[in-house]
Formats: C-alpha cells, sequence, structure tokens
C-alpha cells in the first residue's frame, strides 16, 4: 500500500502499454504506408493500360512480337540445341510484361539467335584461272601466299566438304598482309570481315559476355558473322601478335579454340550460350612477330611469310598501284604528272629504306601534292617528275649510304640483322687500346649479344696464331666492342661471326673487303651455327647494295625463299668453321692504325 511503489508500479504498466501503443502504430502506418505505394503503382498500372489501348499497344504489341519471333524459328533451320533454348526464351518472353526489365533481355538474345546466318552459306567461286587473275591484280609477287589460296580452291573443288585452312601472314609492316585478306575473299566470292585484335585484352571480346551482365553481347567473332550474313566468310582477325592479357583474362587462350578447325564447330558463345559452327569459316590472321603469339596458338596457324620486296618488285607495285591510286586521290589526271622510272628508283633507294611499300607511297603522295598545288595555282598544267627536281618535292635524301666509308678501316664489319619491320645492316666495330685485360661492350647489347662477343674473344685468344696474331696479345691491352644507333636495344646470337672477324680485323690491321655482310652464330670451338630470318636478311643486303654475303652452310636451304634476281645479284659463301670466315672477309692488304691501338706481335 506504500503509495511509493505503487506509482512506480503504474509507471511501468503505462510505459509498457505505450511501447506497445507506439509500435502498433508504427507497424500501422507502415502497412498504411506500403498499401497506399501498391495502390499507387495500381492506379499508375491501369493508367498506363488504358493509355496503350487507347494508342492500339500494350499487352497486344508483345503477344505480336511473340508470334514475329515464333514465326522467325519456324521458318529457320536452326540445329537442335538452338531451337530448344530458343523456345524456352521464347516461352518465357510470352510470360513477361512488356514494361518489365527482363523483357529486353529475353527479345534481345531471340534478336540475336534469328539474326544469325546458322546455315546460310555464299557459294564458293571455284574458278581457278579467275582466281588467280583477282589475286595477280590486286597484289604484286606474294607468290606463296597465292599458292596456297589457289590450292586452297583445287581441294575444295575436289573436296566440297573441307574445312577452312586458319593461314597466318607474318610478315614486316607495309607488304599487304591485310590487303591480301581482302583480295582472297574477293576471289573466292565469299564476304570478308576484318577485325583487328591489337591492344584487346578481355577473354568477352572473343567469346561474348554471359547475360547476366547489364549490357551484354556477343563476342566479335559471333558479330562479324552477323554482319557478314553468311556462315563461310573470310574472317581477319589482324594483329594477332598483339594480343594482352590482364585480369580480364586471356584473349589468346580463347582464341584456341576459335582457331583449330577440329573444335571449331561446336565453338560456344557466353552470351548465346549454344554452340555455333565455325568449321566453314575461313580464317586468316596477320602478325609482324610470331614470338610473342602464344606457343599453342602458333601451333595452330600455317605461317605463311610474306617478306619485303625487292627494288624491281617496289618499282612494279610503284607503277601499277601506288603512283595511280596518288593521282587519283590528289585531284589530278593522269596525263598531269608522269614520273620518270629513274625518279622511281630514286624515290625507293634515296628516300625509303623498308621492307613494306608504305613510306614509299607516303612519298609518292608527297610529290603528286606538290605537284596539285601547283597546278591549282596556275603555275603548271602538267609536270614531268624526274630525279633532278625530286629534292623540290622531297628535299635532300634521306637515307645515304655510308658503307664504303665505314668499313675502310680495320675492326669494322657489317653484320645482318633481324627486326620486326624486316631485314637490316648492323655495323660492328671493335678498337683496342691499353689497358688490363678489359672487354668493353657498349651500344645496348643484350645478354645473349654480350655473350657472343666474350666467346668471339676466347675464340682468338686461344687461335691467336692461327690466325696471325701474337698469342699474348691480350696481356696489355683493352678491347672496345661497340654496335652503333646506340639508342636501339640489340641483342641474338646471330651476331656472332660478325664480332669475331671484327676482331680478326681490328688484331690483324686487315680492313673487310669491300661490299661484304654475314651472319651467323659461333661457338668456342670456332663452329658457325645457323640462324633465322635469312630471306629478311638477305634481302635488306641487297637493298643496300651489298655484292657478297657469307651465311652459315646448314642455312643454305633457306636460300630457296630468295627471289631469284636477288640471288644473281649476291654471291653467297656458305661456311662451317669460323677459320674460313676469316679467310673470306679479310683483305690481304694491312693498314696502318693510327688511332693510337697498341697491337703486339702484329
Amino acid at each position: 500500500m506504500d503509495v511509493k511503489n505503487r506509482l512506480e508500479m503504474v509507471t511501468r504498466l503505462v510505459n509498457h502499454q505505450v511501447e506497445i501503443l507506439e509500435l502498433g502504430n508504427k507497424i500501422q502506418n507502415q502497412i498504411k504506408g506500403d498499401f497506399d505505394k501498391s495502390q499507387r503503382e495500381y492506379f499508375l498500372r491501369q493508367q498506363l493500360t488504358a493509355i496503350t489501348e487507347e494508342l492500339g499497344e500494350g499487352e497486344d504489341e508483345g503477344k505480336v512480337e511473340v508470334e514475329e519471333y515464333r514465326s522467325k524459328l519456324e521458318a529457320m533451320d536452326l540445329p537442335e540445341e538452338a531451337r530448344k533454348e530458343a523456345e524456352r526464351e521464347l516461352s518465357r518472353l510470352a510470360r513477361m510484361h512488356p514494361s518489365s526489365a527482363e523483357y529486353t533481355v529475353a527479345s534481345t538474345y531471340l534478336d540475336w539467335i534469328t539474326s544469325l546466318p546458322w546455315n546460310i552459306r555464299t557459294e564458293d567461286n571455284l574458278d581457278i584461272k579467275r582466281a588467280r587473275k583477282i589475286l595477280d591484280e590486286d597484289h604484286y609477287g606474294l607468290e606463296k601466299a597465292k599458292r596456297r589460296v589457289i590450292e586452297y580452291l583445287a581441294v575444295r573443288k575436289l573436296k566440297p566438304d573441307t574445312k577452312g585452312p586458319i593461314l597466318c601472314f607474318a610478315g614486316p609492316p607495309g607488304t599487304g598482309k591485310t590487303s591480301l585478306g581482302a583480295s582472297i575473299a574477293r576471289a573466292l566470292g565469299r564476304k570478308f570481315i576484318r577485325i583487328s585484335l591489337g591492344g584487346v585484352r578481355d577473354e568477352a571480346e572473343i567469346r561474348g559476355h554471359r547475360r547476366t551482365y547489364v549490357g551484354a553481347l556477343p563476342g566479335r567473332i559471333i558479330q562479324g558473322l552477323r554482319r557478314a550474313e553468311s556462315k563461310n566468310p573470310v574472317f581477319m582477325l589482324d594483329e594477332i601478335d598483339k594480343l594482352g592479357s590482364d585480369f580480364r583474362g586471356d584473349p589468346s587462350s580463347a582464341l584456341l579454340e576459335v582457331l583449330d578447325p577440329q573444335q571449331n564447330h561446336t565453338f560456344v558463345d557466353h552470351y548465346l550460350d549454344v554452340s555455333f559452327d565455325l568449321s566453314e569459316v575461313m580464317f586468316i590472321t596477320t602478325a609482324n612477330i610470331l614470338e610473342t603469339i602464344p606457343p599453342a596458338l602458333l601451333d595452330r596457324l600455317e605461317v605463311i611469310e610474306l617478306p619485303g620486296y625487292t627494288l624491281d618488285e617496289k618499282l612494279k607495285i610503284a607503277e601499277r598501284y601506288l603512283i595511280p591510286r596518288q593521282v587519283i586521290e590528289n585531284g589530278l589526271n593522269p596525263g598531269q604528272i608522269r614520273f620518270t622510272k629513274a625518279a622511281k628508283k630514286e624515290i625507293i633507294s634515296s628516300y625509303t629504306r623498308e621492307a613494306g611499300v608504305r613510306n614509299l607511297e607516303r612519298e609518292i603522295a608527297n610529290v603528286c601534292r606538290g605537284v596539285a598545288s601547283s597546278v591549282a595555282s596556275g603555275e603548271i598544267t602538267k609536270a614531268v617528275i624526274g630525279v633532278k627536281n625530286l629534292y623540290k618535292y622531297l628535299g635532300p635524301p634521306k637515307v645515304v649510304s655510308e658503307i664504303g666509308t665505314r668499313i675502310s678501316k680495320p675492326g669494322v664489319v657489317i653484320g645482318l640483322a633481324w627486326t620486326p619491320v624486316g631485314g637490316e645492316l648492323l655495323f660492328i666495330e671493335a678498337t683496342a687500346m691499353k689497358g688490363n685485360k678489359e672487354l668493353i661492350l657498349t651500344g645496348q647489347l643484350g645478354d645473349v649479344m654480350k655473350e657472343s662477343a666474350m666467346a668471339a674473344l676466347s675464340f682468338m685468344r686461344s687461335n691467336a696464331e692461327a690466325v696471325g696474331v701474337d698469342r699474348d696479345f691480350y696481356e696489355k691491352m683493352d678491347i672496345h666492342i661497340h654496335v652503333p644507333a646506340g639508342a636501339i636495344q640489340k641483342d641474338g646470337p646471330s651476331a656472332g661471326v660478325a664480332i669475331l672477324t671484327a676482331l680478326a680485323s681490328l688484331l690483324t690491321q686487315r680492313p673487310i673487303k669491300k661490299d661484304l655482310a654475314m651472319t651467323g652464330e659461333i661457338t668456342l670451338r670456332g663452329a658457325v651455327l645457323p640462324v633465322g630470318g635469312i630471306k629478311d636478311k638477305v634481302l635488306a643486303a641487297h637493298r643496300w647494295g651489298i655484292k657478297t654475303v657469307i651465311l652459315p652452310k646448314w642455312n643454305k636451304k633457306d636460300l630457296d625463299d630468295v627471289p631469284k634476281d636477288v640471288q644473281k645479284d649476291i654471291r653467297f659463301h656458305f661456311v662451317d668453321e669460323m677459320m674460313d670466315v676469316i679467310k673470306l672477309a679479310l683483305s690481304s692488304k694491312r693498314v696502318n692504325v693510327t688511332s693510337g691501338a697498341v697491337i703486339e706481335g702484329s
């Protein structure tokens, strides 16, 4: 009966009832809010239905779209797997309201399914003579690539169900790899699709995204086939050597299935999620360097090398293709400009030094623009471009041959190198000075090239008397080997022969014979081993006017790929021992060295 205790009990009971009432009120308000929201949506949907019915749209439109897809699927001869997936997606679409978010996803998927060329193919033109004519019209030379296409046509004619080849055109820039693909498509009478793989790092670019992602699409392969509207186009994958890889996947691994005739008849794109037959597609890939292509992918490719062009080939290409094209593109008539044969040769030899013809076309375009400017201003009506007036349009010659001056002294040798843009000459210089048995190597040389220099010095020290040098020549001497163009990194074993010859030339004070170049790997015992890139190296030597080339004996078979006119202009020596190289390369006369080098016993 204590008043204080009774008041405390009343307070607790009142607070308890207040909390119950507040909770009930909160729940009531929430229910009312949800009810108002659903009621509002209901009223809005009813209004939307009334509006769409007034406009003649709405669910009827969805039904019409479903019926359109159904009639398309019935008219198409889809594979069983694709048909089942399409019908399943169509049944889902029929149950959805057109305003649903999933409706767009399902309709987009059915758009792709019904627009792909599942069984649509173009008829191959198997006229081999016509194909040969088209290939010759579009490209000069490139006989190996053209022969391979003609062989494919012949096999296709005898065995129509043959699978498409996977070709890889490898060579320096500007040799016509990409344009040859379009020419092949024209010769076969097929559609042509080209995609560039340079810098692609996402696997989804090849296989597509799964439909669960917002904005998902098929990969580039399926997209290309949809654009081609044909199951058997010529499909060019450009710059396959420049594929990348990161956390998004490795596109080159995704291409393993695409570029395998034994697997690609069941290629599955992640977006479609059903297999699509790629076996009738003729895939052509292009690359500048084969070394960056993963070995598993390279194994699936039939590599056809497109090396650089000779002077005569460039002359014909300029006459037939480059000059007529640039004359038209710069607004001139064929009668308003004429290049003399000497001027064409001068542009090729003195203004460009490349394996392809891209820079040659740029220089021709420069001349055409200069003439167009003079014609437009009324200064002249036509122009004859000779050697004398090339300076007016192109300035001084950009390429000057300095072979004669650079190899006049002992210790300088011309090596042959391979680069991604074709073959090149590599000058190797050696000099000696008072010192304490040190070997200095400069010119941004890689580890393999440094090791070649060490092996060359070891050979010279162990065979000094046979070469004609005092056996203790290295005791009070430092030797410096330098490869000019120091800003460019250089590596590889093929400079070994040239480095050893430069040392022999320096120590015997006998310069290298005129217009002579060499390549090859060496061993400590003086054996000459074979190297790669012989065709590109020989073509580079020919461009620079080299008359004699020393090659490893094992590389003799590689000369079959070198054009016959180039073989006629160059004298080849094939060696397997370093002593033979020294005998062939060094001149018989000694030259007094005034650079201060001390060479004991020479």
